[in-house]
């Protein structure tokens, strides 16, 4: 069993953006609050975060979370790390991630890897991957490539629950590894074309290509429209995830 929560189903500036009076940012449902995009994968065994963005820490004080046993980084953009400081209180951290992610974050908090480092910095060790599977504790993980406009960046499928955010385009081995799954979680920013993002529209084709049983949508803009009104015109199995929503993947 594995039960997914999102943390965040929000893009880069999350939602409400600041200083904007559209409908979907004034919106007083709680379904149109959202956070920077992450989540939380819990096996029976092991507890997994998917990126670690700016509201990470807002995000765990609301989960009964007090260890993490791997951090699975989908790539190096800041709403994607931006709070991997807050895992202080984690004790050691055990982080996940392509090698040119992995120095990234070297550069960008060379206090945590210092040969003395100060008392109380963040504990994270570093574990460069590729798209071969990988085991953290008894879990299987998966990493898939996608591509985030011209940057390439890792999804994961662990057991029959695939994660892939800020994908612009996916190569056919990944397609073929989507195959047989009961839950697909990928983005769709809005309704018009992106140079990095797929279009809601465009996140419905790639999940019809993979016959996921069920298929949740998240990394949104403002501009994609209150969350009441665009699940009106989507299929029956496939649903706009909200930060809070949990899953249960059996």
């Amino acid at each position: 069993m594995i039960r997914l929560t999102f943390l965040g189903t929000g893009t880069s500036t999350g939602i409400p953006l600041i200083g904007c009076n559209c409908a979907t940012c004034q919106s007083t449902d709680a379904k149109d609050k959202r956070l920077r995009a992450s989540a939380l994968v819990e096996t029976d065994t092991e507890t997994l975060l998917i990126d670690a963005g700016p509201d990470f820490r807002q995000q765990l004080l609301r989960q009964p979370v007090t260890h993490i046993d791997g951090i699975l980084i989908t790539h190096d953009h800041y709403d994607h790390v931006g709070g991997l400081d807050d895992v202080r209180p984690l004790g050691n951290v055990h982080l996940y991630a392509e090698d040119y992610v992995l120095k990234s974050i070297h550069r960008t908090m060379p206090y945590c890897f210092a040969e003395k480092p100060y008392p109380g910095v963040p504990r994270i060790e570093l574990h460069p991957i590729s798209t071969e599977p990988l085991k953290i504790g008894t879990t299987f993980v998966q990493p898939l490539r996608a591509m985030h406009a011209r940057l390439p960046i890792l999804g994961y499928r662990i057991g029959g629950l695939a994660y892939l955010t800020d994908v612009k385009t996916l190569p056919d081995e990944t397609i073929e590894a989507l195959q047989e799954l009961d839950t697909l979680v990928i983005n769709a920013l809005r309704h018009e074309p992106h140079i990095a993002h797929i279009t809601l529209e465009e996140a419905i084709l790639l999940a019809e290509k993979t016959g996921a049983r069920q298929t949740f949508f998240t990394h949104f803009s403002h501009d994609i429209g209150k969350h009441e009104i665009v699940s009106l015109i989507l299929p029956e199995n496939m649903h706009l995830a909200y930060d809070g929503l949990q899953v249960i993947i059996d």
